[in-house]
């Protein structure tokens, strides 16, 4: 099995959701980034996703966005996050997910991006912006390079359409939990256990819930009915707060990160 479905594998064994953490590569700078995803993977992250900065992120709300804007004023392009990636495969196994924007990957030649990510150690991608029913070239592209795939399913997604998205998935099925953009939210959607159970019947394949989900009891809640739980804003916040603290910013996101974990146990 692929690192993906191994650690969603083990997850099951152990009877818990898998911690989904998100984090904008390069933010604030190549350093204290790879030090701060060492740190969340330290704290028992079981995935990382990793957010390829973009200049115009439309699925992201704030905190992501300045994010990804410290990103790109540090310097990150495409070979950095490439790096980035290389270096945390210098020690850690855990799968790493790209969050990106399909005008990255297609401006830089589908076959040759997705064939690049994969030999960085990337195992697969979210491209936000890209509807299977229009990635028929990026889906060869993964095909032929062994990347899994991941899609999105909203709130606001048809039922028709269910069977067509868990088909294009080959990694695992994101349920955006709230219509609009990324972000903390004082409270969970109220109709998470419904809308997992909906996705299933389309799929075998491991379903996360992210999007508003930012305290360890909103973990736990979540944790009971999805495989995967997916929380970025609230580790973002944790870098924004410590931009004056690089050297001591990963202590804190370690300590922050292994609270949220702790709740999809």
């Amino acid at each position: 099995m692929d690192r993906i479905a191994q650690t969603f594998a083990r997850t099951r064994r152990e009877k818990r959701a898998a911690f989904v953490a998100y984090l904008c590569a390069g933010d604030p700078d190549f350093d204290t980034s790879l030090a701060a995803c060492r740190a969340v993977l330290d704290a028992g992250a079981d995935v990382l996703e990793l957010g390829v900065p973009f200049s115009d992120p439309l699925a992201d709300g704030l905190t992501n966005q300045l994010a990804a804007q410290r990103a790109l004023d540090g310097g990150m392009t495409a070979a950095r996050v490439f790096e980035l990636v290389k270096r945390l495969r210098e020690k850690s196994q855990v799968p790493i997910i790209f969050y990106t924007y399909y005008n990255l990957v297609f401006s830089n030649g589908v076959d040759r991006y997705v064939r690049a990510a994969k030999e960085a150690g990337v195992d697969g991608m979210l491209t936000l912006d890209l509807p299977p029913e229009e990635a028929d070239e990026m889906l060869a592209a993964c095909a032929r390079h062994d990347m899994k795939t991941v899609f999105i399913v909203a709130p606001t997604t048809p039922a028709g359409r269910l069977a067509r998205i868990g088909a294009a998935a080959t990694g695992f099925i994101y349920y955006v939990s709230r219509e609009g953009v990324t972000g903390v939210r004082d409270q969970v959607a109220a109709n998470i256990p419904e809308a997992v159970a909906r996705i299933r019947q389309h799929t075998a394949l491991p379903v996360a819930v992210g999007f508003g989900i930012s305290t360890r009891e909103q973990v736990k809640q979540v944790a009971r009915v999805a495989d995967g739980v997916v929380v970025g804003s609230a580790l973002v916040n944790v870098i924004k707060d410590n931009l004056d603290n690089r050297a001591g910013l990963p202590a804190r996101l370690r300590i922050t990160a292994a609270d949220l974990v702790a709740g999809a146990a």
